[in-house]
């Protein structure tokens, strides 16, 4: 039975913190406890190697190695050389600021298909304030420039807030200057670090759909891979306007994203806003298994219980699989079963994952419906 329900849930990308460990200080990370070195909680390279063929034996995601700042491990280059023994397509995801001519062959030579280098400013002022460390950019860059030149696959993630959504025009020219092959953009999720600066800094939901709306009218002009992480409700967007311009949408044209590098998945399949637990996963430096790296919610442990069986049977990700059990507007939404919201962001404003996305102005039509009734009858 459990197969057969989760027949439709393939794992297609698994975010793996690699370590807690990092050279950086972003102000908005997802960890409390980021250290300067490797943490003793860390895996060990024995079971860093077991989860990996634990993975392999019943799924081939994308295995993206992420920290922390993954670098940092000694054994990085062995653990993606025995992800790719084992067939799984591997990426990383980096501050690239560690990243000289040797390192960057390494990478090349471990082969890993894709990097993805945080920039988060397009300036050094703005960049360097937000990771904390003067000189962080013009390191990133070069990181950049480094593996570029030796023929990788490369992503550049920012994180957009009020500090830099001023800049995200220029931002998206700069990719495109750089090479890149996507622009990903995180919008925050305040988890963290990032409960800290979540008054000051995140963007109001009125200036979230203006991104938004911004990023449909870049992806019309099929320059770069562009994709909205962590702004499910993009697909309602997306499908708005899509229809407001007599544009009929196909999966592949509704998440605007190319084939994965040598990849094992097509990625425009992923059509669906929040695929935390349904799609995708994370799992911790510790080997807890969370949603997506935002929703700090466990399903399980890889070094306790296989992977396969927290996949498949966590009641975790059962219920974020039913979107029948979303709450609020979501609930009412007629969009829900491509957006569904951001879990995560719904579990810091209220406590619970299946509530509304608090940061998106729609208005379903059932929700008016309903609430404008309910303001009649008060009236009365």
């Amino acid at each position: 039975m459990v197969a057969a329900e989760n027949s439709q849930h393939e794992l297609r990308l698994l975010f793996w913190e690699t370590t807690a460990g990092c050279n950086l200080e972003c102000i908005h990370c997802r960890r409390l406890d980021v250290s300067q070195q490797l943490m003793k909680t860390d895996m060990t390279t024995e079971e860093a190697l077991t989860f990996v063929r634990q993975l392999a034996s019943f799924a081939k995601p994308i295995l993206v190695l992420s920290g922390g700042e993954p670098l940092f491990r000694p054994d990085i280059f062995q653990i993606a050389s025995g992800a790719r023994e084992c067939g799984l397509p591997v990426a990383l995801a980096t501050n690239g600021t560690l990243i000289d001519e040797a390192m960057a062959q390494r990478i090349v030579d471990a082969g890993i298909r894709r990097v993805a280098i945080s920039i988060d400013g397009a300036d050094e002022d703005t960049h360097d304030a937000f990771r904390r460390q003067p000189g962080s950019l013009a390191a990133a860059l070069r990181g950049f420039h480094h593996l570029r030149a030796r023929g990788m696959s490369m992503q550049i993630n920012c994180t957009v807030t009020k500090h830099n959504v001023h800049q995200v025009e220029t931002l998206y020219a700069k990719a495109r200057e750089l090479g890149a092959d996507a622009l990903h953009l995180f919008m925050l999720v305040p988890v963290g670090c990032g409960v800290q600066i979540a008054q000051s800094n995140m963007l109001p939901a009125e200036e979230y759909e203006r991104v938004l709306n911004w990023m449909y009218d870049k992806t019309q002009l099929h320059q770069i891979h562009l994709k909205a992480t962590c702004a499910p409700h993009y697909f309602r967007v997306m499908r708005q306007r899509a229809a407001a311009d007599h544009i009929r949408v196909t999966p592949t044209q509704g998440s605007h994203a190319a084939r994965h590098p040598g990849g094992s998945h097509n990625m425009a399949a992923l059509t669906k806003g929040c695929l935390a637990g349904s799609q995708i996963c994370f799992v911790s430096h510790t080997g807890e298994v969370f949603p997506c790296g935002y929703l700090p919610v466990s399903a399980g442990n890889v070094k306790r219980e296989p992977m396969r069986e927290i996949w498949e049977s966590s009641p975790l990700f059962q219920e974020l699989r039913d979107d029948d059990q979303l709450e609020g507007k979501c609930g009412a939404c007629e969009f829900k079963r491509i957006c569904m919201g951001c879990r995560a962001r719904a579990f810091y404003a209220s406590g619970n994952y299946m509530a509304e996305e608090p940061f998106c102005i729609y208005e379903p039509v059932r929700w008016r419906r309903e609430h404008h009734e309910d303001s009649l009858l008060e009236e009365l």
